[in-house]
């Protein structure tokens, strides 16, 4: 599964918007310089996550955008869903009856991949804006490539925790 420019550039957007606000509107040119997105790109995906309910517009000299709710409000599942990118990793069409395959039965692994897809929306959902600029998003993959950097003759692979450490705290909001 792989999120497409149009998700992955709306939440560069509003993290650049969060960071940069301050409870000033900010242009658009100035988030497409600083995160190299194009300007004529980034006005489209302003349009719809406007429509969504997620910015607010302020017209005029000093104008810009503003987020419409607290950083700590708006999730990333939010800015994903709103420029319409599906958060799925099946090929079939979502709550259909029927599956992909040329007769309309589902694959063996629908199930897999469907679950696979709620987990992925479930994880957006409990990540805030603010949690990505407080930089509250690392998880485990984080600690893990860090001790093994660490280590002396550490393996590429995946490796236990040395005895006695703590397991690393996961995310504050994934135990909702």
């Amino acid at each position: 599964m792989k999120l497409s420019t149009k998700g992955r550039y709306a939440v560069m957007a509003l993290v650049d918007l969060a960071s940069h606000s301050q409870g000033r509107p900010v242009a658009l040119a100035d988030i497409a310089e600083r995160q190299e997105i194009s300007l004529s790109y980034l006005e489209q995906l302003f349009a719809k996550l406007r429509r969504g309910g997620l910015v607010k517009s302020v017209r005029g000299p000093g104008g810009g955008y503003l987020l419409a709710r607290s950083s700590a409000e708006t999730r990333i599942s939010d800015a994903i869903l709103a420029v319409d990118e599906p958060i799925r990793a099946t090929r079939c069409t979502p709550g259909s009856p029927t599956g992909c395959r040329t007769n309309k039965s589902r694959c063996l692994t629908h199930d897999l991949w469907e679950e696979l897809g709620n987990q992925i929306h479930l994880y957006l959902s409990s990540v805030s804006l603010e949690d990505v600029c407080n930089r509250r998003v690392l998880g485990t993959s984080h600690v893990i490539h860090h001790e093994q950097a660490a280590t002396p003759g550490a393996s590429n692979g995946a490796s236990e925790p040395p005895v006695g450490s703590a397991p690393p705290t996961p995310h504050p909001a994934a135990a909702q």
